[in-house]
């Protein structure tokens, strides 16, 4: 069995995903062969060396799942793309390119965060260029803690502003570039988060049919999962109740 999420956007300011996280990596994922992080584990980070309390616990947590036997990968999200092998070796996890052909003997996935699709957000395209550019991460993580520290509150505090503008909507991932993205990874079954918009896609590229599933964000009382079980996909819920 193999699990998917993303999105969690985790952060000292979302206790309930916070602790419904440690349950499922305490629980439900240890009932798996392998959990793919599909991106934004965190709400921001800004460097393996700017640590706090906060990230060793959840650094800690995902170390004890792994040691379980747990095998954890992680990808870089549009939130945390700075996270690193410090952080990684930390946690027990490996990281993972985007995107990532994951193929097994019963199946062929190809897995992203999806950010790079959104192609008609072109003011977002323009920031992940810059941020993705490895000689500005070079100077980033160059600069004093203390100042990627304030950058990490005013990420926070825009995210938060932004959230609270009941007329923002996530940008979709762009139609043809994604039927090209199709094409080009042999029409395996596409799965990605960022978009906040969990729903199941029926894609006909070159007269093929092609799934493309979107994992759905957390939030403070709910989470979900994507199940792999050797056969199809499904998704499941995750709450303080199950």
């Amino acid at each position: 069995m193999i699990l998917f999420i993303s999105d969690l956007h985790l952060s000292p300011r979302s206790p309930g995903a916070t602790a419904l996280f440690l349950r499922f990596l305490e629980g439900r994922a240890r009932q798996a062969e392998a959990l793919y992080i599909l991106g934004d584990l965190f709400e921001v980070w800004v460097g393996d060396d700017v640590s706090d309390a906060y990230t060793t616990r959840i650094a800690a947590a995902l170390c004890a799942a792994s040691e379980a036997g747990l095998n954890i990968y992680l990808m870089h999200g549009n939130r945390d793309f700075a996270i690193g092998e410090q952080f990684a070796g930390a946690a027990g996890v490996s990281l993972l390119p985007d995107p990532y052909e994951l193929v097994l003997p019963e199946w062929s996935f190809v897995l992203s965060h999806g950010d790079a699709l959104c192609l008609d957000d072109h003011a977002y395209m323009a920031y992940r260029a810059k941020v993705r550019d490895p000689e500005w991460q070079r100077k980033m993580r160059a600069k004093p803690r203390f100042l990627r520290a304030l950058l990490g509150r005013y990420i926070r505090w825009r995210s938060a502003r932004r959230k609270r503008d009941q007329a923002y909507v996530y940008a979709d991932l762009q139609g043809a570039a994604t039927d090209d993205f199709i094409r080009d990874h042999g029409y395996c079954t596409f799965i990605h988060g960022h978009t906040h918009r969990p729903a199941t896609h029926d894609h006909l590229v070159d007269g093929i049919h092609v799934e493309r599933w979107v994992l759905a964000d957390w939030h403070e009382d709910r989470g979900e999962c994507l199940v792999w079980d050797g056969q199809a996909l499904k998704r499941e819920a995750l709450t303080f109740e199950n």
